[in-house]
């Protein structure tokens, strides 16, 4: 549970130099704060510990493979649940933290960990169970599921098991402060930048303005064009949530997740509020397969909640100006998200918005392309 990704070797440009990979992706899970932020994410630990503990059926004298273990503790949970043996891997030095744990809990006889990247590890056996915490900020930012992937395809049994076994994706419209913060920021750059030129051309004699746009466009980016990580109330959504993409991971492939795309409508449910842009957010589920069920179904949610948040929160996505909608007026959405060409774990999100109004007046489009950093 923890280091997300283990060596992705494929993108949607080719081959990932693995160096400059583990340089800019790997490296924040060799240390322990960042794991000890994850295992205080009451939400997930409860899910998977419950997934586990309700589901023994599924680990009693079964093998286990735990994709980027992290820590060790889905290992360890599996083999406390009964598991015959847990082949734990991890691409960096927290392996061994994860040994050290393995080895105080008197589990080294039952749980194997290994150093090295899931594309590379070689097993001894298939395994009856995969189970991995995969998901990233809107569940597929990270494209750590390509190695959780690539693992199914060479190592689980045809009758195993994937925990979690499905994951879906969700988009819906929010009013949020947030979009005029984003926006005198931008404006306050902005004008900082203009006294600069000034300064810059009355004491040194050079004029600078020429590179006025671009900054201008760097900051936008910054500012207006970044999502959110946000932990929103559900009284901040103004309307109906969609589901924008359902994953089996019993059978997607790394096609699937490639692109997601989505058309979708959400009905405005407030009176007189400001829609100030989308929020995007994923939930898991651990169902087991459909001949082998899971006794007990467990569901990890990351939706707006009153109560505790995760750690992976809701992404947001601004839109400005923000729109004066109607109760009952309608959106139609079209959703695209790609991985950036940059960087395969980085994504790009397109939203189109059509906006219907309840006069049956219809608002001009509005397209806007965001990144999940």
């Amino acid at each position: 549970m923890g280091s997300r990704g283990n060596g992705v070797v494929g993108s949607s440009n080719g081959a990932v130099d693995k160096g400059v990979d583990f340089a800019n992706y790997f490296c924040t899970y060799a240390f322990l704060y960042h794991q000890k932020e994850m295992l205080c994410d009451r939400v997930r630990m409860d899910a998977y510990f419950n997934s586990i503990f309700q589901n023994k059926n599924h680990f009693q004298g079964k093998t286990v493979l735990d994709v980027g273990t992290g820590s060790g503790i889905l290992a360890i949970w599996s083999a406390q649940a009964g598991a015959r043996k847990v082949y734990a891997v991890e691409a960096t030095k927290m392996s061994e933290h994860a040994r050290s744990l393995v080895k105080a809990n008197n589990l080294q006889d039952i749980v194997e960990v290994l150093e090295g990247s899931m594309e590379d590890v070689v097993l001894p056996e298939k395994v009856d169970v995969i189970i991995s915490e995969w998901m990233g900020y809107f569940l597929l930012r990270e494209s750590m599921f390509d190695s959780v992937i690539c693992a199914r395809d060479r190592w689980l049994k045809p009758t195993g098991v994937m925990y979690p076994s499905h994951a879906r994706m969700w988009v819906a419209p929010i009013r949020s402060g947030l979009v005029d913060q984003k926006k005198n920021d931008y404006d306050g750059a902005m004008d900082d930048w203009y006294g600069f030129l000034d300064d810059t051309k009355n004491s040194y004699g050079v004029d600078m303005s020429i590179l006025t746009t671009p900054f201008a466009e760097e900051q936008e980016k910054y500012y207006m064009q970044t999502s959110l990580w946000s932990n929103l109330h559900p009284n901040q959504l103004i309307g109906t949530a969609a589901i924008v993409k359902e994953i089996d991971c019993l059978t997607a492939t790394v096609n699937d997740i490639r692109e997601v795309k989505s058309t979708f409508s959400s009905t405005i449910s407030m009176e007189q509020t400001r829609f100030c842009g989308l929020a995007g957010w994923f939930d898991v589920h651990f169902r087991g397969r459909i001949e082998d069920p899971a006794q007990q179904e467990i569901e990890l949610t990351t939706a707006p909640n009153t109560n505790n948040g995760t750690h992976w929160g809701q992404q947001v996505f601004l839109l400005h100006p923000p729109v004066h909608v109607d109760q009952g007026s309608n959106l139609d959405i079209s959703f695209s998200m790609i991985r950036s060409k940059e960087n395969h774990r980085l994504m790009e999100v397109d939203f189109d918005v059509k906006i219907s109004q309840t006069s049956g007046k219809i608002l001009p489009s509005i397209k806007k392309k965001f990144y999940i950093e």
